[in-house]
């Protein structure tokens, strides 16, 4: 996702023309106390990552921060902050489900690679072999475009999410959109550029990447996300909505749209995802998004050759210094040294940040309102601070 662009959704997508301003309207969930590790009379050490949490609420205005962590030491641990619902007053749900955004793509990466895998699919492959004549328009062509350079961001289509149809987002709440009308809305811009001569990130690429699993499997994408990902590892509380579900369906906070540095927040929790589709519709908690990274990068949904090729990046410092995105999933530098690898997501009342390391620590955090840039970096520093402790 895109910290430097508060206005877009899913790195790209425009959401907000204002900074968020919000201040929290209850009280913060008392910080977790730990022992200190010098003597036994040492005074006890607030844990960092509820420090963290209480500050994106109490001085950046976040309705509600909620994140799970697990350390060195293989334990996970959840936290909440803030107010979960601004109309009621009510606390935030433990480990809440929320609207995980651009994490879809991750999903929808694992379910290529597999048909990869099973020979259904060529990487290098146009996307014309498998949906041909979809992709025709100023300056690119479904001949010349590979699967690879869609999951990469390296295909030039421009962004869906810039099309006028979507400019408003409090008028498309509940609107049911099909695929094809929001490929339009991309088909009718012009090439960012060539494909394969740089990278950009578009929402337009997952978009395709779902309807070639459709072509492909003969199934829905959802089905396939399902049946391939999230229940060959056990994801109780991740699914992909159905058409025309708005409601979440377990406990979780309510999320929040700003449409103005003077107006009331808009409860953006129930929306209709199909503006989202394969793009960044799947619903999760912190604790199954952990579990997701965790499961892909120990070669539980991949096999060795696919993982590899996941995991082949180019520099995208757009998304941050030191950051490269690779098919479906993106590395950042950690400052304790190595690298953290997950995604990132955006929902119009939600932004998740997190990921997983080498050695198996895992963090993923998430707020109830788009954050402004200054806002979504310490959103970032939260999570390399969770990391790094």
């Amino acid at each position: 996702m895109n910290e430097h662009a508060p206005q877009r959704w899913a790195h790209r997508i425009r959401l907000a023309r204002y900074a968020t301003t919000a201040t929290a309207t209850a009280g913060l969930a008392l910080a977790a106390l730990a022992p200190a590790a010098t003597t036994a009379h040492a005074a006890p050490r607030p844990d960092v990552v509820q420090q963290r949490l209480d500050a994106l609420v109490k001085a950046d205005g976040m309705p509600a921060a909620l994140a799970t962590v697990k350390g060195r030491d293989g334990r996970s641990r959840t936290y909440t902050a803030g107010v979960g619902n601004l109309a009621t007053g009510a606390g935030v749900p433990v480990d809440g489900q929320i609207r995980a955004g651009s994490n879809t793509k991750a999903f929808v990466a694992v379910v290529v690679l597999q048909l990869v895998a099973e020979g259904k699919v060529g990487l290098d492959a146009p996307v014309d072999t498998y949906l041909p004549g979809l992709l025709r328009g100023d300056g690119f062509d479904g001949r010349t475009i590979t699967v690879r350079q869609l999951l990469q961001h390296t295909s030039g289509l421009p962004d869906y999410m810039e099309a006028p149809a979507l400019a408003d987002w409090t008028t498309i709440q509940f609107r049911w959109f099909e695929p094809r009308e929001l490929l339009d809305g991309a088909l009718a811009q012009k090439a960012r550029f060539a494909a394969g001569t740089g990278w950009e990130y578009s929402n337009t690429n997952y978009l395709v990447a779902g309807l070639l699993i459709q072509k492909v499997t003969g199934r829905p994408f959802g089905e396939e996300v399902t049946k391939r990902v999230i229940d060959r590892i056990g994801l109780r509380r991740t699914y992909v909505p159905a058409a025309g579900e708005t409601a979440l369906r377990e406990p979780h906070p309510h999320g929040y749209l700003r449409t103005g540095p003077d107006a009331p927040p808009v409860d953006y929790t129930a929306m209709d995802s199909s503006m989202a589709w394969a793009a960044g519709a799947v619903v999760s908690t912190n604790t199954d998004l952990n579990t997701f990274y965790g499961a892909l990068l120990a070669g539980r949904l991949l096999p060795a050759a696919q993982l590899a090729q996941m995991r082949t990046t180019v520099p995208a410092e757009f998304l941050g210094a030191g950051v490269r995105y690779g098919l479906g999933i993106q590395s950042r530098p950690l400052s304790c040294g190595g690298l953290v690898w997950g995604h990132g997501g955006t929902s119009p009342g939600y932004r998740t940040r997190g990921g997983v390391t080498e050695d198996g620590r895992a963090a993923n955090i998430t707020v109830t309102t788009v954050p402004d840039a200054p806002t979504a970096g310490r959103l970032t520093d939260a999570v390399d601070a969770a990391l790094c402790r």
